[in-house]
């Protein structure tokens, strides 16, 4: 499988690294097939350059003739999500991208993806890792400190244990306001009692906006919390985590 890393840096007014990664799955849907996107949350710091939240994505693609690609194919892949990208491009914007198969990540790249979270790093650091693992990473504009955002998603994004899933599969629609349980796990969703880590498979929860579980342990899992009492029949709380 492919793991791909993006940070688009946006401006206010932009679209967001959320949408081009599920921009980027659906130009790429005829040939790969996606298996979750997911948002990973780095550092806010003053020195770190974003809109709202510093936020970068990670997108897990399967190829759909289930052979592995070459590394002439992975070249046309890096080729066709670049000129995606190029099109979402927004001045003032420093986006980055890194392309490489899951077995090409090592323990360095995990290591960049933790450091990320809690500490300041440079272009010079993601570079020097990228070219010694072997795997695609470039900046696409600006200043090029996407790519740093980029690199480090694939790294969180491997271990299968961190961030927010944006989208699951092929699932267009977003499930939103109150849903069943049955509902959420049809998505291939699992929901646990965030007080207890109790699995629940009966009730109804209030999503609010959207549904937005978690990546942890390779397992998709929205955690929630019990609601002493409720007119409407709704039992849960969904939890919005990193």
């Amino acid at each position: 499988m492919i793991l791909i890393g993006i940070d688009d840096t946006d401006i206010e007014g932009s679209k967001g690294t959320n949408l081009l990664a599920r921009a980027i799955v659906h130009e790429l849907a005829d040939d790969w097939k996606c298996e979750r996107i997911v948002r990973h949350q780095l550092l806010q710091h003053d020195r770190i350059p974003c809109t709202t939240q510093n936020g970068c994505a990670s997108i897990l693609l399967k190829p759909r003739n289930g052979v592995e690609p070459n590394s002439d194919q992975l070249l046309l892949l890096v080729h066709e999500i670049r000129e995606i990208m190029k099109q979402w491009y927004v001045k003032g914007s420093d986006p980055g991208l890194c392309v490489c198969l899951c077995e090409k990540v090592d323990q360095s790249i995990v290591q960049f993806g933790y450091r990320c979270q809690f500490e300041i790093v440079t272009q010079t650091d993601a570079l020097q890792i990228a070219d010694t693992a072997e795997i695609h990473l470039e900046g696409l504009g600006g200043s090029n400190g996407g790519l740093i955002g980029a690199l480090a998603a694939v790294g969180l994004g491997s271990k299968g244990n961190d961030g927010r899933v944006v989208q699951i599969g092929e699932w267009s629609e977003d499930l939103i306001g109150r849903q069943s349980i049955t509902a959420i796990q049809s998505r291939g969703v699992k929901v646990r009692n965030f007080d207890t880590d109790e699995p629940l498979s009966d009730g109804v929860v209030e999503l609010n906006k959207k549904l937005s579980p978690n990546l942890r342990n390779n397992q998709i899992v929205l955690f929630v919390q019990k609601f002493d009492s409720d007119p409407d029949g709704v039992t849960y709380q969904a939890i919005k985590l990193p």
